[in-house]
């Protein structure tokens, strides 16, 4: 029971009141603000609202109230609060009120600033009525079931500064009325069955910032003339027909934060301006027809943290530019024509396969499944060249070399018949005795850091044996055809021939399974200096 006619504020939001509200509340009579939002009260909202003659602020929003039994589902409620001529801001949201808005509504209090009915299941037209509250700077209508025409009449509420009429079922035109809205900060259309084609006369509410006008039946090209909008922040246009992207010069919205064109029909290329939009956030054009190159300028969306061209006959490769965009966290070019090299350093090392799949002929890293650039190949080939050159270089050259002293060998042993033919078991029986085990621990277990190079029968290592010498190991791979051959022609040659300018052979180690020969080992060696030798 409320027995208090001389308050003024009663604040009861976010408790957990139920059941109706009392009718006592009548008694407050000097009662100016009024908020019982976030509470779980039910039935009707009380028609003799409008008793409280000071009221100017009226708030009861996310609630289980209704507008109990009319004849014609009108919020009767609403009528009663003409009475109240102070009243400044009205806010029922959240409610599951049903019914219509009533014709009464425009007499309203002449200094109402704010009208929020979201999410209240409202239907039926707006009434043309509404425009008389000309005091009004907030209308948010969103989130209910409104049908018919969006009512000439709102263009006359010359002080509104928010209008948002989004996910409705609001049909027909965008009337050029609405460009009267000349102190206007926020336009949301969203989510209706809108069509037609946009405004010309919206490029001359240059107050604009926010403009959504997405998922609606709109047709035609975009108005050149919203790129007068130079301080516009937020741009959705998505989900429509819209076509000739070329219409919209991007480059002059140098304020520009979220532009979002993806899901209609534009075609062509993408223009470069679109680089010069250094505030740029979110960048979504796709599900179009666009084609053509990915601009370089991209790289000048230094701000740019999410870009969606997917779904479009885009050709070329991705711009190594977007490399630059430090703050990009999704990216999508999937569905495209796309082919070449896929940028991996910055932000590119964060996105995932799906970023790039279904393309022409894109290539790169095997963790975003595509095939290998050739030019990976060719760089690691040039690697192993490099690799070859700087370790592996001299072992490659003395194996020549005796290759070739093999086949001279060879050729004179088979024309003289004076020189003793050399017993391989009595060279052998003269080299120094070492095994397996003691070739792995020389080598840590061929570790790959100590591989000098590699033939065509194996690899070479470097070892340090357990008296501390230092050795060149070539190892045999016996699973090449002709290994047990060239392992036997090295090993004759070896017991054979002395030169000065050859590598000391110290043993070599064989058993079923491995063989290998063991060489001083040479650090400064090179190539030229074997096969340039005045001496040799």
């Amino acid at each position: 029971m409320i027995e208090a006619p001389k308050l003024n504020v009663l604040l009861l939001r976010r408790n957990k009141l139920r059941g109706n509200i009392p009718n006592s509340i009548l008694n407050a009579s000097m009662l100016k603000l009024l908020d019982w939002g976030e509470n779980f009260f039910s039935g009707p909202i009380p028609e003799t609202f409008g008793n409280l003659r000071h009221l100017e602020w009226l708030r009861i929003t996310n609630s289980y109230l209704t507008i109990g039994s009319t004849i014609n589902h009108e919020w009767t409620f609403l009528s009663s609060l003409t009475n109240c001529k102070n009243l400044t801001r009205i806010d029922i949201s959240e409610n599951p009120l049903n019914g219509t808005l009533p014709t009464n509504i425009g007499n309203l209090s002449a200094s109402l600033i704010y009208f929020y009915a979201i999410d209240c299941q409202l239907k039926g037209n707006i009434p043309m009525e509404i425009g008389n509250l000309s005091s009004l700077l907030l209308l948010q209508l969103d989130h209910n079931k409104l049908s018919g025409f969006i009512p000439a009449s709102i263009g006359g509420m010359r002080n509104l500064q928010g209008l948002d009429l989004s996910s409705n079922k609001l049909e027909g035109p965008i009337l050029e009325s609405l460009c009267g809205l000349e102190r206007l900060y926020g336009m949301s259309l969203g989510l209706n069955k809108l069509h037609g084609s946009i405004p010309s006369c919206l490029g001359n509410i240059t107050s604009l910032r926010y403009l959504y006008l997405n998922s609606n039946k709109l047709s035609s090209a975009i108005p050149s003339t919203l790129c007068k909008l130079k301080d516009i922040l937020e741009v959705d246009l998505s989900s429509n027909y819209l076509n000739n992207s070329h219409a919209l010069n991007v480059g002059d919205l140098r304020s520009l934060l979220k532009l979002n064109l993806s899901r209609n029909l534009f075609i062509g290329d993408i223009l470069s301006t679109f680089g010069g939009l250094q505030t740029l956030v979110l960048l979504d054009l796709s599900n179009n027809i666009l084609h053509g190159h990915i601009p370089e300028s991209f790289g000048g969306l230094i701000s740019l943290t999410f870009l969606d061209l997917c779904n479009n006959n885009l050709f070329g490769v991705i711009p190594k530019s977007l490399e630059k965009l430090l703050y990009l966290k999704y990216f999508n070019m999937s569905f495209n024509k796309l082919e070449g090299e896929i940028p991996t350093k910055g932000c590119f090392s964060n996105f995932l396969s799906t970023s790039f799949m279904k393309n022409y002929a894109l290539c790169g890293p095997p963790r975003l499944l595509v095939p290998p650039c050739k030019n990976d190949i060719r760089k690691n080939s040039k690697m192993v060249v490099l690799h070859g050159i700087s370790y592996g270089l001299p072992i490659i050259c003395i194996v020549m070399v005796l290759l070739v002293l093999v086949i001279m060998c060879r050729r004179y042993q088979i024309r003289s018949t004076t020189l003793p033919i050399t017993d391989d078991s009595l060279c052998l029986g003269t080299w120094r005795r070492i095994s397996h085990a003691e070739l792995l621990r020389a080598t840590s277990g061929f570790e790959e850091h100590n591989m000098l190079g590699s033939g065509s029968f194996g690899y070479v290592y470097k070892g340090r044996l357990s008296d501390g010498m230092e050795v060149a190991i070539k190892v045999f791979n016996l699973q090449i055809e002709g290994a047990f051959r060239s392992f036997d022609i090295e090993c004759e040659a070896m017991c054979n021939i002395v030169h000065r300018n050859l590598v000391k052979v110290i043993t070599c180690c064989s058993n079923v399974d491995f063989k290998a020969l063991v060489l001083d080992f040479m650090s400064n060696g090179n190539l030229e200096k074997w096969l340039h030798s005045n001496s040799c």
